[in-house]
């Protein structure tokens, strides 16, 4: 059976009508879960006993879908990816996940992700690399690591993703998929593991845009437990994809895409850009218009200082309650301040302490004004440089990094300095919370690549309409990885 190859809708009639049963959909997903697990390592735990579920009108009822390893599950292993809460079981499920819950939604896995979502290429969980599914050569980026896999692998139709900097949308484009972060706040972030929280979106990865938009509206919703979640409810994404786009306008930043800033460009990045301007003439066929701007270099360049200064020091004050005292497995230690010493310096991964120690860098009295609030100051430059564009255009349409994913050791990987912001220009979207969608635009030497559409905050109908529309015009909605195109 290839079921789970099939979008939610298609899913949800063959349930009514009484074509297949959810206890069908579930077991196939698990048998697809195992064999991805040999493969690419993308879950950190399989639920062999997830059960099936009433199937109601929702769209989501009876279908099984993955959650990122740090949404906590009530009673279900939560680990972050990291060693520090490597048996940890939470006493209650996040508000997103209670939400997919009540709509019917049946999870399956729990999926590897960069150590409490900290890392660009999914090789830092404790459980080991995600290999990505179209290269096992290759990472599938990250953190969203695991969900991109299994989502492009056929596994189930979605999976939740988080977005600090770019965790679900560049995943998306390295697999082929579809990687949607909403506006900030609209999906509650209660009971999601803080990195850093003035950065922190819940999402997730599908295989169209329709059906991100379905997940999203059943995730979404204002949450007492969460001050920054915001009453969505007369937004209707699903609704709102009608595919008219005549007369939207979009624009591009010359500084970003055009090869001529690239003096040095390997040979798949000139195709990744000539994909991409292949595109934007699909745009304008849909009756969009498309425009070149402008953005001083130098804030472009003050974009991946930005985003590690800051998402370094809510990370190091977000954590400081991991000691091992409260939750997690106990260290040794003589004494308790001996304890927490060895659970933090033996449990993190190398890349979490790095991260630890430029955050307290930036955040001591002495440095504070110098990095810390420099670097709030340039993300509001930043910001407003981006509100400005969209006081004229529905959104920013660019390229998704420098090509297709990076090789796993990086010994045949060509990276050029000049390509920094090309491959760090999505964390703009964390920057103001900017609703921001990924979706799949072609194949380089086999390998997929992708488009990024961003709006501004509260234009999610619009950003999502935009993306379906441009989606329509190619072939890759709904495409599995190949090799994975296999009966169970």
């Amino acid at each position: 059976m290839k079921n789970c190859f099939k979008s939610i809708e298609e899913l949800h009639e063959d349930l009514k009508n009484g074509h297949i049963k959810s206890s069908d959909l579930i077991k196939e997903s698990l048998s697809r879960s195992h064999k991805l697990q040999e493969d690419c390592n993308a879950f950190v735990t399989i639920l062999d006993d997830a059960k099936e579920v009433e199937v109601t009108d929702n769209l989501l009822s009876g279908i099984p879908y993955g959650i990122k390893d740090n949404y906590s599950t009530k009673g279900i292993l939560s680990t972050g990816s990291s060693n520090t809460l490597k048996d940890y079981v939470p006493f209650f499920t996040a508000t997103s996940i209670e939400n997919l819950e009540r709509a019917g939604a049946v999870p399956v896995n729990k999926t590897v992700l960069d150590e409490f979502g900290m890392g660009g290429t999914g090789t830092t969980g404790h459980t080991g690399v995600v290999k990505n599914p179209w290269d096992k050569t290759r990472m599938c980026a990250g953190s969203s690591a695991g969900s991109a896999a299994a989502v492009a692998a056929g596994v189930y139709p979605y999976a939740t993703g988080s977005d600090t900097g770019d965790s679900i949308r560049k995943p998306a484009a390295y697999c082929g998929i579809v990687g949607y972060k909403p506006t900030y706040g609209m999906i509650s972030r209660y009971g999601l593991f803080a990195f850093a929280s003035s950065l922190d979106h819940c999402g997730v990865l599908s295989r169209s845009v329709k059906d991100a938009a379905i997940v999203v509206d059943n995730m979404k919703g204002i949450d007492k437990n969460d001050m920054t979640s915001w009453d969505s409810k007369n937004i209707h994404l699903f609704d709102s994809l009608t595919g008219d786009v005549k007369g939207k306008k979009l624009c591009y930043i010359d500084e970003i895409c055009n090869i001529n800033n690239y003096p040095n460009a390997s040979k798949e990045l000139k195709e990744h850009l000539e994909n991409f301007n292949k595109t934007l003439d699909k745009c304008k066929e849909l009756g969009m218009k498309v425009e070149c701007v402008h953005v001083d270099k130098t804030l472009l360049n003050a974009i991946a200082s930005v985003y590690v200064v800051i998402s370094c020091a809510e990370a190091t004050s977000n954590m400081s309650n991991l000691t091992g005292i409260i939750f997690g497995p106990r260290a040794e230690g003589d004494n308790y301040i001996d304890m927490m010493k060895n659970y933090r310096t033996k449990g993190f991964s190398s890349l979490i302490k790095r991260r630890f120690v430029i955050g307290s860098y930036v955040l001591q009295a002495q440095n504070k004004d110098r990095y810390f609030f420099n670097a709030q100051r340039a993300r509001r430059l930043l910001v407003d440089e981006w509100k400005k564009l969209f006081k004229n255009y529905d959104g920013v349409i660019l390229p998704v990094s420098s090509g297709p994913a990076k090789h796993l050791d990086g010994s045949k990987d060509v990276m050029d300095e000049n390509t920094t912001v090309l491959e760090e220009h999505l964390q703009v979207g964390n920057f103001g919370g900017f609703p921001s969608i990924t979706i799949p635009n072609g194949f380089i030497d086999g390998l997929p690549v992708g488009v990024n559409i961003t709006g501004n905050c509260y234009d999610d109908e619009n950003v999502l309409n935009m993306a379906y529309a441009l989606e329509g015009t190619m072939e890759y909605k709904n495409q599995i990885a190949k090799g994975y195109d296999y009966e169970v």
